[in-house]
């Protein structure tokens, strides 16, 4: 049998995004893996344990296509798939994040889980903010513009989680956000599980591939 990955603890995460933040200039550190598998949670975790001094977040679920676009391309019931997101949008903004100048405070747009829908400008980024941590499923990916988000990261972490766990997480999730449990498991084991299969299909391409110990997670299911 392959081994899997190594465990790592969420201390020991944090001290490798701080020694990143200690570099000098900007570092930008990507958070993929498949839907379910914690990147949300663990930007969190280490952007509250390090602080609004050392790292900011600059999610790539912000740059969601709007539902109306989706639905006039027939491809409402596709969310979240990879044609589903402005690529070209967010490796500028990348690339801004890589290029900020002095004195310039660059906006990053969210996305409202509730709402299902992004918010623009909603995250201001200072020039003096070290470490920048962007999470998403296509960091990896190497069609369309996502090869210039990839080229704008120092390095990309793949957090790799057991299916039936992530699974599981995902159908609480949808669930907490208004979901009845009979179509939050529909989506679970369709559309996210497509999009994951092509999420794992990229995992060769991270810097390094990230198991926390035991499945643990710091909060709540993450994306």
């Amino acid at each position: 049998m392959t081994p899997g990955p190594p465990s790592h603890t969420l201390a020991s995460l944090i001290q490798d995004a701080r020694r990143l933040a200690a570099r000098p200039g900007r570092t930008i550190l990507g958070l993929t893996g498949a839907p379910g598998a914690g990147k949300s949670t663990l930007a969190a975790a280490l952007a509250d344990a390090l602080g609004p001094q050392l790292v900011a977040l600059a999610p790539m679920d912000g740059f969601h296509l709007d539902d109306a676009i989706l639905h006039a391309r027939g491809a409402g019931g596709r969310k979240g798939a990879i044609d589903t997101f402005d690529d070209a949008g967010y490796a500028a903004l990348l690339a801004r994040l890589r290029a900020q100048a002095p004195e310039e405070t660059v906006y990053a747009p969210r996305y409202d889980r509730d709402l299902e829908t992004s918010i623009g400008s909603a995250l201001p980024i200072s020039p003096d903010v070290p470490l920048v941590v962007t999470e998403g499923n296509y960091l990896l990916a190497t069609t369309g513009a996502w090869p210039r988000a990839r080229a704008a990261l120092d390095e990309v972490w793949f957090l790799d989680l057991d299916p039936r766990v992530r699974e599981a997480r995902l159908v609480e999730r949808h669930v907490r956000h208004g979901e009845d449990p009979a179509r939050a498991r529909e989506r679970a084991l369709g559309p996210d599980h497509d999009n994951a299969v092509a999420v794992e299909s990229l995992r060769r391409g991270a810097t390094r591939v990230v198991r926390l110990s035991g499945g643990a997670r710091p909060g709540e299911p993450g994306t």
